[in-house]
């Protein structure tokens, strides 16, 4: 028994530096995993079909927790947030068409920005329901504005319960979709 320990501890002298140095890199290794999959691998089950095509019910987006604390939001981000902060809510995921101190008019079933009409790249219905927006809303400092793109069934900032939503409401930013057939694909702002 002595023989061995000894034996154990003469490969540990001789080889003591590379012995240490995997470990060091295997350690290196998990933390790079565990910040890599906090930050930029939450998941969010997707509830409903108010993000269909990008997104459909049941559906798993993987949450960029860290790019808002560099960036602002941009339009045409698809984000997750809570409504009106409220920690005991599912997550929305949408996306934000309206930045803070703009006006938002919706006009014969278009969206108008600052008067001007805003054109989308990515595929949306068309709106029926008008909600918040019978009238044109100016965002406050802190507030976007945020839709679906399957927005004739959709809760978003058009509704009372979900309203302007907040930047400090946001959990990050959506960028890849898993479906259910465990099928992926990356979601984009255009």
């Amino acid at each position: 028994m002595i023989k061995k320990i000894k034996n154990a501890f003469k490969i540990i002298r001789k080889h003591g530096k590379e012995i240490l140095s995997w470990v060091f890199k295997i350690g290196v290794t998990l933390l790079f995993a565990f910040v890599f999959v906090f930050y930029f691998g939450r998941q969010i089950s997707v509830a409903g079909n108010s993000m269909k095509p990008v997104a459909d019910n049941g559906d798993t987006v993987l949450i960029n927790k860290i790019v808002y604390n560099a960036f602002r939001p941009k339009r045409g981000d698809v984000i997750a947030f809570r409504p009106k902060g409220n920690d005991n809510s599912h997550y929305y995921v949408r996306r934000v068409i309206g930045l803070p101190g703009e006006t938002i008019e919706l006009i014969e079933g278009e969206i108008y920005i600052n008067e001007v009409k805003l054109e989308e790249s990515y595929q949306t219905k068309d709106i029926a329901e008008v909600g918040r927006l019978k009238e044109p809303l100016t965002l406050a400092d802190d507030e976007y504005f945020v839709l679906g793109d399957n927005r004739e069934n959709n809760d978003d900032s058009r509704s009372a319960n979900v309203g302007n939503v907040k930047r400090g409401y946001m959990y990050g930013k959506a960028w890849l979709c898993i479906d259910t057939n465990k099928r992926f694909h990356l979601i984009r702002r255009d």
